[in-house]
């Protein structure tokens, strides 16, 4: 089993920075008792905890010639022999994104599916997919589909 690090983005880097230390400095300042102040840190870093499990538990890996990501609560299965086509440097906002970071790679697959994942070293990931499956056609950055 080989397993890819996800790469994670400084745009998401900085929305958890802020969730965490926005409601921290709220909670903290002021003359109120800790009772008080915990009432108030509690609530508003909670939303934090849902950012924070898939920045640490994102990635990839393939078995055999299965390929899987899990990002959270996002987990998923791929036959690598179902792969059709990976977009490389793409990035996606909506749909199945179990990635933390832009221009990564779209891996479209069975008829109409696809998932947007963003490895730290997509190269050596699109090298083992193409070795399992060397029909998957890879297209760079800037090319159309």
């Amino acid at each position: 089993m080989k397993t890819y690090k996800a790469k994670k983005g400084r745009l998401m880097q900085g929305i958890l920075l802020a969730m965490l230390v926005l409601p921290l400095a709220y909670g903290f300042l002021g003359t109120k008792p800790w009772k008080e102040k915990l009432r108030r840190i509690i609530p508003l870093t909670a939303p934090a905890l849902l950012i924070i499990w898939p920045y640490l538990d994102t990635r990839y890996w393939v078995l055999g010639h299965t390929f899987y990501y899990k990002s959270g609560y996002i987990k998923g299965e791929i036959d690598i022999g179902s792969i059709r086509t990976i977009l490389k440097g793409k990035t996606r906002w909506v749909g199945v994104k179990p990635a933390l970071a832009t221009g990564g790679l779209i891996v479209k697959y069975k008829r109409y599916d696809d998932v947007y994942i963003a490895p730290e070293d997509s190269e050596s990931l699109i090298a083992d997919l193409l070795t399992i499956n060397p029909a998957i056609q890879v297209i760079p950055p800037g090319k159309d589909t």
